[in-house]
């Protein structure tokens, strides 16, 4: 089982990775809508709210009552809010260092929201920015049958489109001159856009991390969730892994796409949304070492009601808030996050038959 808890943990850390490579495909972007990232977070919602109530925490109650039969529920509730208490200060942590970032951001809260509380900073309308302009992209590349490449450019956040074909006899140097002269794209990191755009980029790249920051502390009590689980039950452990993947996909993507139109590097964003899962297998090392060294009940008990409590404040305050921004008139959250449940219920029920 700990080998086990390792791989499904490693895999739900390496889906952040599959978000962030969301930014090698303008197809792929084109895909990353407002609706995907209610419904992907919804869902994840309901599984990880489900089975941190009817299942992780139940587990703490029957390790606590092998020691203590009268007070079995005190001590998972006097540790299932530990673990609530442990997130909320984390949070606050994260917070601070999101809001030195703002204050240092100046335009760039155009595309990245303002401290609000969610695992997906970014603003409602800039997804739909970057999906329109993915689509344009997409259309150009038609169009004109080249490769482009696209990036935020100056105030005014106008894409800027480069072909990378040799000019032909219907389209004379002259205007291939004035076309790349009024773009004013860079496609390398050695050269630099107008000073006013350069600005921008930096903040935006500050925000971008700021955000990694974000999801790489909360991605580590769910690496722990997920191997706590599997130790124990690795039919749970595999549905809660899937759950975590789930999200983890339009968490690396609201890290990889910003710095990708602030730097126009998809490698380098990429790189950045990818590290963000790290901190899962951390959380899982860290479960591995408290168990192995203690194998008592106690140590159970303490470890699944905490987790749970994690588990139950990550999804109230940062999966379900985000996916209502995304969502605002509720077409897509509730019916997928009464489908995560559903689908969790349904796993566990099928395991015990």
């Amino acid at each position: 089982p700990e080998v086990t808890g390792f791989l499904l943990v490693l895999g739900a850390g390496l889906s952040t990775g599959a978000g962030s490579a969301f930014v090698f495909s303008n197809k792929l972007i084109s895909l990353a809508s407002r609706p995907f990232l209610a419904g992907s977070l919804g869902f994840s919602a309901g599984v990880m709210l489900y089975v941190s109530f009817a299942e992780i925490l139940q587990k703490g109650v029957a390790s606590f009552g092998t020691v203590s039969e009268k007070y079995g529920l005190v001590y998972a509730t006097l540790s299932f809010f530990l673990g609530v208490i442990f997130m909320v200060v984390c949070d606050k942590v994260v917070h601070r260092l999101e809001s030195a970032s703002y204050q240092r951001g100046g335009e760039a809260k155009v595309i990245m929201g303002e401290g609000k509380d969610g695992c997906c900073e970014v603003k409602p309308a800039a997804v739909d920015e970057w999906v329109s302009r993915a689509k344009d992209d997409l259309a150009s590349r038609s169009q004109h049958g080249s490769e482009t490449e696209t990036l935020f450019c100056g105030k005014s956040n106008t894409i800027g489109l480069r072909s990378r074909n040799t000019p032909t006899k219907d389209q004379p140097d002259e205007e291939v001159a004035i076309e790349e002269a009024s773009i004013k794209v860079a496609t390398s990191p050695d050269k630099e856009i107008e000073s006013s755009s350069t600005t921008n980029e930096r903040a935006l790249v500050r925000m971008g991390l700021a955000t990694a920051l974000s999801i790489a502390i909360h991605n580590f009590p769910e690496g722990l969730a997920t191997y706590v689980a599997t130790v124990d039950d690795p039919a749970v452990g595999l549905t809660l892994a899937v759950a975590i993947a789930i999200h983890n996909v339009p968490e690396g993507l609201c890290v990889s796409i910003p710095i990708y139109y602030a730097t126009g590097e998809r490698k380098r964003a990429f790189l950045w949304g990818l590290l963000s899962g790290v901190t899962e297998p951390i959380g899982a090392l860290f479960g591995w070492a408290v168990l192995s060294n203690s194998m008592s009940e106690v140590a159970y008990g303490i470890m699944f009601s905490a987790v749970a409590g994690m588990m139950v404040i990550i999804t109230m305050k940062e999966l379900i808030p985000t996916a209502h921004r995304y969502d605002s008139k509720d077409k897509v959250v509730t019916n997928s996050f009464i489908a995560g449940m559903f689908v969790m219920a349904l796993s566990l029920c099928l395991f015990v038959v």
